[in-house]
């Protein structure tokens, strides 16, 4: 019935693609490269962030994790081992680190948006303060009505 090669006697290939499958399927695409650490352990690639930033985020990492541990461990042993002062004060204390990781990331919010607005106003600030001199230096040259100083 079937005509089996010398080669292929007997042999079934299970999971191998044919080569018109080969054909037809599309390559596989490439992803692409991303900026990490190095690989060697020392983080010269961390030169790069901000060290308010980085330094936020390392301790938010901290209390995360710690928060994650202990709201997870403490009722465990309140409930398993029956351990009913240990238990709540673990689950209290990863609370507590959780509202430090919320409070670590406020901070660091904060003085990031502290810092564009402080870039921000000294961008602003620039160009009236140039106008101003621009005007001062020529008193007798009449002023738009866009330039006046307001009365104080």
């Amino acid at each position: 019935m079937f005509s089996l090669d010398e080669d292929d006697e007997g042999e079934v290939s299970f999971g191998e693609s044919s080569d018109a499958e080969r054909e037809m399927t599309p390559d596989i695409p490439k992803a692409p490269s991303v900026k990490t650490f190095d690989d060697g352990g020392d983080f010269e690639g961390a030169s790069d962030v901000d060290s308010g930033t980085l330094r936020a985020f390392v301790i938010a990492v901290i209390y995360a994790n710690a928060a994650v541990l202990l709201v997870a461990l403490g009722p465990m042993l309140w409930f398993f081992e029956g351990w009913s002062r240990i238990g709540p004060a673990l689950f209290a204390a990863g609370l507590l680190a959780g509202v430090r990781t919320y409070q670590t990331y406020r901070s660091w919010e904060r003085s990031r948006d502290a810092a564009e607005s402080d870039s921000d106003d000294e961008a602003t600030t620039d160009e009236p303060v140039a106008e101003s001199d621009d005007a001062d230096s020529a008193p007798d040259a009449e002023r738009d009505d866009d330039t006046e100083t307001p009365e104080a």
